[in-house]
């Protein structure tokens, strides 16, 4: 009488996302030390700026209200740059190999270190806005406009978690994933998050007016002070967009060239 072997079935897409996303949730947990990093260092730079530098720049006292989206932004690098180490340790640690043998699609291990990145930074900006309330941010934004102003934010958000994903795939180390990804970490100075562009020396102004962040700056200001986007909300979500589908497409192909699987 011969026995048959029951065909291995690939488990489904969304529970082997699932499975990942609480697996990186739980690391983010254990390691609570860089999750408190990332919401002090922007909060710690917003009470700098605002204290130390604010009267300076804005003798009117209202600099908070012109820096808080800038912080913002720099809490969502900081806390996104996590994500390149995390990848950077299980491709290098073998762990990978592992879950190739397993009938799953073992990309699902860097989705689910995107989304808990996405939670856990989404979390350290509510703290970070909290604190702003606190040392005398005010908006006149409506509940559409928050809403607005919050999508705009996790959209890039999500676009730098992949990018600095993209950036742990190729990366030789986590050390060398870090010191990579720090190199992004100064867009948000050369930007428009602490001062007006127009402040700035004429060659720098063509730079800062030219990358990323100022749109997404300028939009998520405009949203909560109700003020005229202008052009700012398209330049951001063409940006957003474009450093996502870049950063997805470098992934794959950089995943299926190191791990041999889909």
């Amino acid at each position: 009488m011969t026995s048959r072997t029951a065909p291995v079935r690939n488990a489904s897409l969304a529970v082997t996302n699932a499975v990942f996303i609480g697996r990186s949730v739980r690391l983010s947990l254990r390691n609570a030390e860089a999750l408190i990093m990332a919401i002090m260092l922007p909060v710690m730079l917003m009470l700098l700026f605002t204290y130390v530098f604010g009267g300076a720049i804005d003798p009117g006292g209202d600099y908070v209200n012109y820096v808080v989206p800038g912080i913002i932004l720099l809490c969502a690098g900081f806390g996104s740059s996590s994500t390149a180490v995390d990848v950077a340790q299980d491709m290098t640690s073998g762990i990978i190999d592992r879950f190739r043998t397993m009938p799953i699609r073992s990309l699902s291990v860097i989705a689910g270190h995107v989304a808990a990145s996405l939670a856990r930074n989404l979390l350290a900006t509510g703290v970070v806005i909290g604190v702003a309330f606190v040392v005398g941010f005010r908006s006149s934004a409506g509940f559409l406009e928050w809403l607005a102003a919050i999508g705009v934010i996790a959209l890039f958000i999500l676009a730098l978690t992949w990018l600095f994903a993209a950036i742990g795939l190729v990366a030789g180390s986590p050390s060398a994933a870090s010191g990579y990804g720090f190199i992004l970490l100064f867009l948000p100075y050369l930007s428009s998050a602490f001062v007006p562009t127009t402040t700035m020396p004429g060659w720098l102004q063509g730079v800062a007016n030219h990358q990323p962040i100022t749109p997404v700056i300028e939009t998520i200001r405009a949203l909560l002070a109700g003020t005229p986007i202008g052009h700012s909300a398209w330049l951001a979500v063409v940006w957003c967009l474009g450093i996502l589908l870049l950063a997805l497409a470098w992934s794959l192909a950089t995943f299926r060239r190191k791990a041999g699987r889909r």
